[in-house]
């Protein structure tokens, strides 16, 4: 099979998971608790990528300085989105969820500017960062009108974006490992901070059905594991310039599959928003 259009597959599949999986956590919110979900998820996460490691043959180090970074990029980059992200969606849709999520690639590359040597800033960056906010605003505009827990919960994944954004840069600044290394790590380490905290807590919730158990587990495997055994297998294949392709098409993925499975509204104004962060995400990417 052609090369590149095995990157493409790849690269498709990467989208699918990562933007259903806010589909999959509105279903999980209804039965588990947005900590519940969490320590479900990073666990299974650590075991698909251990057990991945150990396949390959590549060592997790065992440094305490490699896990205190371990520590602090699973804290950063994993249990506060995915916390916020859950806690959020027990109030305002997957879809939204989604699109506020798009915002990411616009704070990474506002922060990169002033901690990352290379990253600067130019008018393309700058006007496509204001043209992204724009639209955020424009999607949070009715929201902010729905009550104070719509408002807190919008808020709440507009802070995951930036959580997300920040890890991104931690990732260039610390000492590097190897990728799939790095990311069993963060998740072994993620694990042993949320499941012991989950388990504390009184559990298992009132209704437990098949579904709810079944979206749980592949939350784990599916988005957290597999997704990032190929985020890591893309990048290594076809670099990250071709992988950032992402931020066009997982925001798009979720809103829809939200309102197609999930019957989710769907308004004028809010198809604007995810047109005009898309198109900010592309002139941030504009070189003359």
């Amino acid at each position: 099979m052609n090369p590149q259009l095995i990157n493409w597959l790849l690269l498709m599949c990467l989208v699918l998971l990562w933007g259903t999986s806010f589909m999959f956590t509105a279903i999980a919110v209804d039965t588990f608790s947005p900590l519940g979900i969490v320590a479900v998820r990073v666990a299974l996460g650590a075991v698909v990528l251990t057990l991945a490691a150990i396949a390959k043959g590549i060592r997790i180090p065992l440094q305490p300085g490699a896990w205190a970074a371990f520590f602090l990029l699973g804290a950063v980059g994993n249990l506060l989105p995915f916390y916020l992200i859950t806690w959020g969606q027990q109030t305002i849709d997957s879809g939204m969820t989604g699109v506020i999520m798009a915002v990411m690639p616009l704070i990474t590359m506002l922060l990169a500017h002033y901690h990352i040597p290379g990253e600067d800033l130019n008018r393309y960056k700058l006007g496509g960062f204001a043209l992204g906010m724009t639209g955020i605003v424009l999607l949070l505009g009715p929201v902010l009108n729905d009550g104070t827990r719509e408002m807190l919960s919008a808020i709440a994944v507009f802070v995951a974006a930036c959580s997300y954004a920040v890890n991104t840069i931690l990732v260039r600044l610390l000492p590097r490992h190897h990728p799939l290394a790095a990311g069993a790590g963060m998740l072994i380490a993620s694990s042993i901070i949320a499941v012991p905290t989950w388990l504390n807590q009184s559990f298992p919730p009132t209704v437990v059905t098949t579904q709810s158990v079944a979206v749980l587990v592949w939350l784990g495997v599916g988005p957290t594991g597999i997704a990032t055994l190929i985020y890591f297998t893309v990048i290594a294949r076809a670099g990250p310039t071709f992988l950032s392709t992402i931020n066009y098409l997982i925001p798009a993925v979720a809103y829809f599959t939200g309102a197609w499975l999930l019957s989710e509204p769907v308004s004028t104004h809010s198809l604007v928003a995810l047109c005009i962060i898309l198109c900010g995400i592309g002139l941030t990417r504009y070189r003359a």
